[in-house]
C-alpha cells in the first residue's frame, strides 16, 4: 500500500498547469483574489511575476523565469536538478571510491545537498537540519528499546507541524516551492534508519524477516554519515528514499558486490559477472523517458484539467459514461508529470553510480534499486494492488517496513492512515485514502472469489484482464480525484456527481464476497501445517507401535 499520488507535485490549479514542477498547493482564497485582480486590472499577470515576491529561494534565475513565463521557484528546481545531474557524473568519475575516502565522499555529497536546498528554499531549508538534529538526538540519548518509536513520533510530528503552519497559518500569497516536499523524503529516511538500528541492536536474527536482516544496522551512524544519508545532493530535492545500508555500500564502493538473496540472480558469479558496470545506457534511457513524459504532459495538461470534471455545465450536459472517460483521460494526462520528476531523480542517482541492483539474465546490469515507478506496469495494471505496487515504489516499501509488517491491529488501515498523515493536512488526502481502503478490500474480495472462474482457459484469462484493467483505471481515477481537488467541497461535489457509486459498489462487494485477511489465512495455513505434521508424527508412532507388537507376536 502506498500513496497513490505524491503531494509534492499534486498541489496546483489551472493557472499553473503548464508546469511539471509545482510542489506547493494554492489556497482557494488566493485564487479568488487573483481573479478579482484580473477583473479589475483587465489583464492577467505572468506566472513568473506571480511568484517573484513569494519565492523563498534564490532570484538569480529571475530573468530566465520571465523569458519562459514560469515561476522562478520552479525554474530553480529544474536548474538544481540539472546541476545535480552534472555533479553526479563528476562525483562518480573524480570522487570514485578507488580515488578518495568515504569521508571525502560524505562531505562533498552533504555540502552539495545543502547548497541545492538553500538555492531552492532559502532559510526554510533550515527545517531539514532541525528535523534531522532532533531525530539524531533521540537516537543517541533515548534507550534502544523504544528509540525507534520516539524517533518516529518526533520526526513525523515535526513534519506535520511544518505542513500545518505552511497551509493554515502562513499565507504565502502566491505559489512557492514547498519545503515540506524534501522533508517528506527525509522523514522516510530517518524513521527507516531508526527501525533498522532497533532491529540490528536489540533483536536476534530469528526474530527478523530476511529483508529486515539485510536492512538491520549493527552500529550507530556518525553525525556526518547521518547527514550525508539524509541530505545528499542526489536526493535532497526529489528523493527517492533508499536504505542506509545501500547508501553506505555506494559511498564505500562495495555496491557492486553480489546483492542479498532477495534480489540476487544466478548470473552474478557466472561469465556475465563484471567488476563495475557503467550506468551510461540506463541514464540516457531515463533521460529520454523524461523528455517524452514532459512533452506529453505539456501537450495535454491544459486540455484536460481534472477540475473540469466538477463543472456544473459539464456534469449536467455530459452523459455519465463520457464523464467516466474524461476523468480517466484527465488522470492519464496528469501522470507524466510524476514520471518526469521521479525518473529524473533516478537518473541523477544512477549517474553518480548509485542504484545498481545486480544483472539481468542476459548479463546486462540493472539500475533499478531505488527506482520509484514502472510506467508500463502502471498504465496496464489489472488490479488496484498492482497499480499501487508500481507507483511511488520506495514510499510503498517504507510504509510496508515501518507500519504494515509491524502493526498487529488492522495493518492495512494503519498503513493508509500513515500514508495520509505523511502526505499532509489537506482534507482531500484523507478522503482519498479512506476510499482506498474500501477499494482495496473490494479488490481482494473479487480476486479471491471471482478470479478462479476465469483461469480455466486463455480466452477467459484475456477477458478477465481486459475487464480488470478497465475497472482498475476507473477505480484509481475515482479514488485519486479528491487528492487533486484537495478541499472537502470540491471533493464531495465530485463524488455526488458520481452518486457515490463506487463507494456503494465496494460496500456491496465486501458484504457479499467476504474474504479472510492475509494474516488470518497465513495463520490458518500454518496451523494446518502443524496439525498435519502432528498427524503424521502420530501415524508414524502408531505404525512403529504396530510393528513392535507384530514382532512380539511373531517371537511368541
Amino acid at each position: 500500500m502506498c500513496a497513490v499520488y505524491d503531494n509534492r507535485a499534486a498541489r496546483r490549479n489551472n493557472s499553473s498547469s503548464s508546469s511539471v514542477f509545482i510542489i506547493a498547493a494554492a489556497e482557494g482564497s488566493e485564487r479568488n483574489r487573483r481573479k478579482e485582480k484580473e477583473r479589475i486590472c483587465g489583464h492577467r499577470p505572468s506566472m513568473a511575476t506571480q511568484t517573484t515576491a513569494s519565492c523563498t529561494g534564490s532570484t538569480l534565475l529571475q530573468p530566465i523565469s520571465e523569458i519562459i513565463n514560469l515561476p522562478v521557484d520552479q525554474v530553480n528546481f529544474v536548474a538544481c536538478q540539472l546541476f545535480a545531474l552534472l555533479m553526479a557524473v563528476w562525483f562518480r568519475i573524480y570522487l570514485h571510491p578507488s580515488k578518495t575516502s568515504p569521508f571525502i565522499r560524505h562531505v562533498v555529497a552533504t555540502l552539495l545537498g545543502f547548497y541545492l536546498a538553500l538555492f531552492c528554499f532559502g532559510w526554510y531549508s533550515l527545517h531539514f537540519l532541525v528535523q534531522s538534529g532532533l531525530s539524531y538526538s533521540v537516537m543517541v540519548f533515548a534507550g534502544l528499546e523504544h528509540m525507534h518509536k520516539y524517533c518516529f513520533i518526533v520526526t513525523l510530528g515535526y513534519l506535520l507541524l511544518c505542513q500545518i503552519t505552511r497551509v493554515y497559518v502562513f499565507d504565502y500569497g502566491m505559489y512557492s516551492a514547498d519545503f515540506t516536499g524534501p522533508m517528506m523524503v527525509i522523514t522516510q529516511k530517518i524513521t527507516s534508519l531508526a527501525f533498522e538500528i532497533h532491529d540490528g541492536l536489540t533483536k536476534r536474527e530469528g526474530q527478523l524477516t530476511p529483508s529486515q536482516k539485510y536492512l538491520a544496522i549493527s552500529r550507530m551512524p556518525s553525525l556526518l554519515e547521518y547527514l550525508s544519508y539524509n541530505c545528499n545532493f542526489m536526493g535532497i530535492l526529489a528523493g527517492p528514499t533508499c536504505s542506509y545500508n545501500d547508501y553506505m555500500a555506494f559511498i564505500e564502493g562495495t555496491c557492486y558486490q553480489p546483492r542479498h538473496q532477495e534480489n540476487a540472480n544466478g548470473k552474478e558469479n557466472g561469465k556475465y559477472k563484471q567488476s563495475e558496470p557503467s550506468p551510461k545506457n540506463d541514464v540516457i534511457a531515463k533521460l529520454c523517458t523524461c523528455a517524452i513524459s514532459l512533452a506529453i504532459y505539456l501537450s495535454l495538461c491544459q486540455l484536460l484539467p481534472v477540475e473540469h470534471s466538477i463543472d456544473d455545465d459539464f456534469v449536467s450536459s455530459t452523459p455519465f459514461h463520457l464523464q467516466v472517460i474524461y476523468l480517466y483521460l484527465a488522470m492519464l494526462a496528469l501522470r507524466p508529470k510524476y514520471y518526469f520528476v521521479w525518473t529524473l531523480a533516478d537518473a541523477i542517482n544512477n549517474a553518480a553510480g548509485f542504484g545498481f541492483n545486480g544483472y539481468n539474465k542476459d548479463g546486462s546490469p540493472r539500475w533499478d534499486l531505488i527506482s520509484n515507478l514502472r510506467i508500463l506496469d502502471i498504465e496496464f495494471a489489472t488490479s488496484f494492488k498492482m497499480f499501487l505496487d508500481n507507483w511511488n515504489i520506495q514510499t510503498a516499501l517504507w510504509l510496508k517496513r515501518v507500519c504494515y509488517e509491524r502493526c498487529h491491529i488492522n495493518p492495512m488501515a494503519a498503513t493508509f492512515l500513515l500514508s495520509a498523515l505523511w502526505h499532509g493536512v489537506y482534507p482531500g488526502y484523507y478522503l482519498t485514502f479512506l476510499t482506498g481502503i474500501a477499494m482495496t478490500m473490494a479488490a481482494r474480495a473479487v480476486r479471491h472469489n471471482i478470479r478462479p472462474y476465469f483461469l480455466v482457459s486463455d480466452s477467459y484469462k484475456r477477458i478477465y484482464h481486459i475487464i480488470t484493467w478497465a475497472w482498475t483505471q476507473v477505480a484509481i481515477s475515482y479514488t485519486v480525484a479528491p487528492f487533486v481537488l484537495l478541499a472537502v467541497g470540491p471533493s464531495l461535489k465530485f463524488y455526488r456527481s458520481w452518486y457515490y457509486c463506487l463507494h456503494l459498489l465496494c460496500l456491496l462487494v465486501v458484504l457479499a464476497l467476504p474474504v479472510k485477511s492475509r494474516r488470518r489465512q497465513a495463520k490458518e495455513q500454518e496451523d494446518g501445517t502443524q496439525k498435519d505434521s502432528l498427524q503424521d508424527n502420530q501415524t508414524d508412532h502408531n505404525n512403529s507401535t504396530d510393528n513392535n507388537c507384530n514382532k512380539k507376536d511373531k517371537a511368541t
